[in-house]
């Protein structure tokens, strides 16, 4: 549940960071619950329908080399803003090249903020204890 909640966090921040940065992506509203709401949906619509389209497009993204994952991100980016925006928290998008640059400063920001934020893991190391026998 930490970990939820703490990505949560790092995903509103760079939405909002993508909504402040990014000329022609214009938020409906500027309440920081609204970031939170979005960041929600925004988490929703990449876990269910990013990995539909990345199977869909796989041929066009082995064409590209995997450029066309960039058009998926934008995309989503601006399927999240459409969804959020039915809901008040959302935003609008201007055209394609302004869901594209969104979506690259979000991933950037949530890149860094999630190496900034990195939680330790705890490595259990597994201990055999040898009995020697004597013969």
């Amino acid at each position: 549940m930490k970990h939820f909640l703490l990505r949560l966090v790092v995903n509103a921040i760079a939405l909002y960071a993508a909504v402040k940065i990014v000329p022609g992506v214009h938020p409906q509203s500027t309440h920081w619950y609204a970031y939170l709401w979005l960041a929600l949906i925004f988490g929703v619509v990449n876990a269910l329908l990013r990995p539909l389209l990345k199977v869909l497009t796989c041929p066009l993204i082995v064409l590209t080399l995997g450029l066309f994952t960039l058009v998926i991100n934008a995309l989503m980016f601006a399927l999240a803003g459409w969804i959020g925006a039915h809901f008040g928290v959302g935003f609008t998008v201007d055209g394609f090249w302004a869901a594209f640059w969104g979506s690259v400063v979000t991933s950037l920001v949530a890149i860094a903020l999630g190496l900034c934020v990195k939680e330790k893991k705890v490595t259990r190391r597994k201990v055999e204890v040898v009995v020697a026998e004597d013969d």
